[in-house]
């Protein structure tokens, strides 16, 4: 099944084996605007991240909605712009407005660490982890973008050459994590960086009519697509 979301308060959830599938079969209410989903690997259960400061855990088979009992003093403006599951559906990771990075058990729900002012005052939003759950890569409107341990919340390097004040851009791991992907807002360009250096090795054009809105790497293949507020979607994939 696929998900979508958007600043409403409502999760769709559409077969795509189904090529005619137009019309969402399953619908589900929250009670703040969505701003970012993720899938646990069974399938099972959808974390959303919304206005509200705690990511809102569901049960995708009873709509049932759970929220963690052990919660860390967050500021009213913690609204969620992302949270990602790791690999094993053992830990997510939250991105918030605050500006902070939070890690969370996924079995309980409690929170393990807070890294307040990843960001400074600047507005985290995006997180994810690497494959192995060692690190957590964040984006910010501080025009940033980190690596943080997640055993000790250190920060272990920092991607810097591509400015994002406006729009809420992530960061993302080509699908070997050799690369680091973003976006320059100004120039309108994709930023490359090699993770292990930090290096800028290449900045590409986007090719949208404004900067890109969103960038997602294929965690299987040398290949990733960018949409902006264009309208568009493009495709973008290496060829040996």
């Amino acid at each position: 099944s696929q998900k979508s979301s958007n600043l409403l308060t409502t999760f769709r959830f559409f077969d795509f084996s189904k090529a005619t599938a137009k019309r969402a079969f399953r619908v589900i209410q929250d009670t703040h605007n969505v701003r970012s989903v993720s899938f646990h690997p069974s399938g099972d259960f959808l974390l959303a991240g919304t206005d509200h400061p705690i990511a809102h855990l569901y049960d995708v088979n009873t709509f049932q909605c759970y929220l963690s009992a052990n919660v860390p003093e967050i500021s009213v403006n913690g609204a969620i712009n992302q949270v990602r599951y790791s690999s094993t559906g053992g830990m997510y990771v939250t991105a918030s407005k605050d500006g902070a990075i939070r890690l969370w058990d996924g079995v309980s729900a409690n929170c393990v660490r807070s890294i307040v002012g990843a960001h400074g005052t600047a507005e985290a939003t995006s997180a994810n982890f690497t494959k192995d759950q060692r690190f957590v890569l964040s984006c910010g409107k501080d025009s940033t973008v980190k690596l943080w341990e997640v055993s000790s919340g250190r920060l272990v390097k920092q991607y810097l050459g591509a400015t994002h004040t406006q729009l809420r851009f992530q960061a993302v791991f080509n699908d070997t994590e050799e690369f680091v992907l973003s976006i320059d807002e100004p120039s309108n360009e994709i930023v490359i960086w090699d993770a292990l250096t930090a290096e800028k090795v290449a900045k590409w054009s986007s090719n949208h009519i404004g900067a890109p809105r969103w960038i997602e790497h294929s965690p299987a293949e040398a290949a990733f697509i960018t949409c902006g507020t264009d309208r568009s979607v493009r495709f973008w994939k290496e060829i040996l």
